[in-house]
């Protein structure tokens, strides 16, 4: 049985993830518990060509318009290989895992987004993902129209810097956002037990403290479970 933490950061690009991912890092690793981080789509070998198809705008160009299905596989494919390769194994060895997306992601973008719908996206997660889910998904959701700036500028500036860009889902309009976004709060409404909401704007050092204040609490949850189970 494991006794990591598998925790998910969701939410828009430019919703401020990576940025709180590094934070909750850094301070769980200060307190000497392992951490391992990992992004979706990539994260592997296999996992980082996908990311290269999926995201770069120039993808499309260069292969022909992605059907909607086909994402849908790839993310699939690329999260298969990512719990086989690093997730399960790090849990079992007692790690927190970070994950910035996963499955719920796929039901937001694909789901909503494509207009897949969430039944076609969760058959899939049972299915190719064991139906394994994280044990704590931090969902950071703020204006749209806040993370949609944020995210075309960083990705102007990686283009700039690399010559490549991820901006293939940043071209969507507002259309495909706003359904991306009310997919969000659907999910979190549905699971309440899971999802932490964190809507508002704060500076970036106020989230991080209330980010590892969820995490702490989930930790003493699972510790206090592991005792009561051991006296029975």
């Amino acid at each position: 049985m494991s006794h990591g933490l598998f925790i998910t950061f969701e939410g828009l690009d430019g919703s401020g993830k990576t940025t709180q991912i590094r934070h909750l890092a850094a301070a769980l690793e200060a307190e000497g518990r392992r951490v391992v981080t990992l992004r979706q789509p990539g994260g592997t070998a296999l996992g980082d060509r996908i990311r290269a198809v999926l995201l770069d705008s120039r993808s499309e160009a260069e292969l022909g318009a992605i059907a909607p299905e086909a994402e849908m596989a790839l993310m699939f494919a690329d999260r298969a290989q990512s719990l086989r390769e690093v997730i399960l194994p790090a849990l079992a060895e007692g790690a927190i895992v970070l994950c910035d997306r996963y499955t719920d992601s796929s039901e937001a973008y694909q789901g909503a987004g494509r207009g897949l719908g969430s039944e076609r996206i969760l058959a899939m997660h049972k299915a190719v993902c064991n139906d394994i889910q994280p044990g704590l998904t931090v969902l950071l959701l703020p204006r749209l129209q806040s993370s949609l700036y944020r995210a075309r500028r960083r990705n102007e500036r990686h283009a700039q810097k690399h010559g490549t860009d991820e901006n293939r889902f940043e071209r969507e309009g507002d259309d495909f956002y706003t359904r991306v976004h009310e997919q969000y709060r659907e999910i979190a409404r549905r699971e309440e037990k899971r999802v932490v909401v964190i809507a508002d704007e704060a500076p970036i050092e106020a989230i991080a403290s209330r980010i590892l204040e969820v995490v702490h609490a989930r930790l003493e949850e699972m510790a206090a479970s592991a005792e009561r189970s051991a006296v029975q």
